[in-house]
């Protein structure tokens, strides 16, 4: 006999953080910011037809690019008030832009089993084929699943459910923007109920004091005749540096001493610029190659891209500089090494056995 799937039901608060989502023209112009969270979850009448109770709430309008750390700090803090307050999910709607990030940083800090799912627009309400209450509407009924339980966040976007350590934005304007290049997306909502094929066998959580200052990393993108004069004044500017480079991991030999200077004063990260695959180890022995980096010091990304590596080295940078924990982080984060070395206790298993 197959397996009855169980309609999503329960109580999801929706927090609207703006995005092309809410945004409306303004006076003939571009788009703006414009509708409250609960004009989007009135823009969607098919919500009423579910088993589901839905609230919404704001927390700021805003458009993706302008969202920053603080703005992730106050949502972290808003999702867990609304999942202590006895909801079964919570869903996120906020500009595309910064989604693969925002996701993960919050992926990161949370350890409880509730769904926290984030969706957002390419189309403005104001364009023919607006995908936002179509994209609403599946989030929400993925909060509400009980399959989504115990994946932590997750990005819904044109029917796909994707985990927010791999999901990517891949097009400037396509409504199918979304795509996870390593592994591919969990599943998908099919007739209303979500349907996940994959299912994330370890979710590390950085446990993140209340209020810690954050650090300053950069992003540097190493290019064709790069000699790395890019890097003279980064070991003054940043607190951690992830470095994309070419293919496997491997930059031009003029960049290999700067490269070498930075890691012995601060934590610099080696990830790949191409977007798809992990940074090696040992393939390559050339002065530059990734065996080289890593010999001296440099962390590996592994299966992080440039962006995801970023918010991983500034979520545990809040914590600690050992380097040690940031090398384990980086393991297990980056897919190469056993997940039991994660430098923290197991909140996801915690949450499991209490159910919250």
């Amino acid at each position: 006999m197959a397996q009855q799937q169980h309609r999503p039901s329960g109580r999801v608060v929706v927090i609207g953080l703006g995005g092309t989502i809410a945004m409306r023209p303004a006076d003939g112009g571009g788009a703006v910011p414009a509708l409250s969270p609960a004009e989007l979850v009135a823009a969607v009448p098919q919500l009423a037809d579910t088993d589901v109770e839905v609230e919404a709430v704001g927390l700021h309008e805003r458009p993706g690019a302008s969202v920053g750390f603080d703005d992730l700090d106050a949502l972290r803090l808003a999702v867990e008030h609304h999942l202590g307050a006895g909801v079964d999910g919570v869903v996120v709607t906020q500009g595309t832009d910064t989604i693969e990030e925002t996701s993960y940083l919050l992926d990161l800090t949370y350890g409880r089993s509730a769904p926290v799912v984030v969706t957002g627009a390419m189309r403005n309400p104001s364009l023919a084929g607006a995908d936002g209450p179509a994209n609403l509407l599946a989030a929400v009924q993925t909060a509400a699943s009980s399959e989504a339980r115990g994946h932590g966040v997750l990005v819904v976007f044109n029917d796909e459910i994707h985990a927010a350590r791999r999901v990517r934005k891949m097009h400037t304007s396509n409504p199918a923007t979304f795509r996870s290049p390593n592994g591919g997306p969990l599943g998908y909502v099919v007739e209303g109920r979500p349907r996940l094929l994959n299912r994330l066998d370890h979710r590390p959580v950085v446990p993140v004091p209340a209020e810690p200052p954050h650090p300053n990393v950069g992003l540097y993108t190493v290019t064709l005749g790069d000699d790395g004069g890019g890097l003279a004044d980064a070991a003054d500017r940043y607190d951690g540096l992830v470095v994309a480079a070419f293919g496997a991991g491997h930059v031009a030999q003029p960049m290999v001493a700067p490269l070498s200077a930075l890691a012995a004063r601060m934590p610099v990260v080696l990830a790949s610029r191409t977007g798809e695959g992990s940074v090696l180890s040992e393939t390559y022995g050339f002065g530059g190659s990734e065996s080289d980096l890593l010999a001296r010091g440099l962390l590996r990304a592994g299966f992080l891209d440039p962006l995801k590596a970023r918010i991983l080295l500034h979520t545990v940078l809040r914590v600690t500089t050992d380097q040690q924990a940031l090398t384990a982080a980086f393991g297990v984060a980056g897919g190469y090494a056993d997940p039991t070395t994660w430098p923290w206790p197991d909140r996801q298993a915690t949450a499991r056995s209490s159910g919250t």
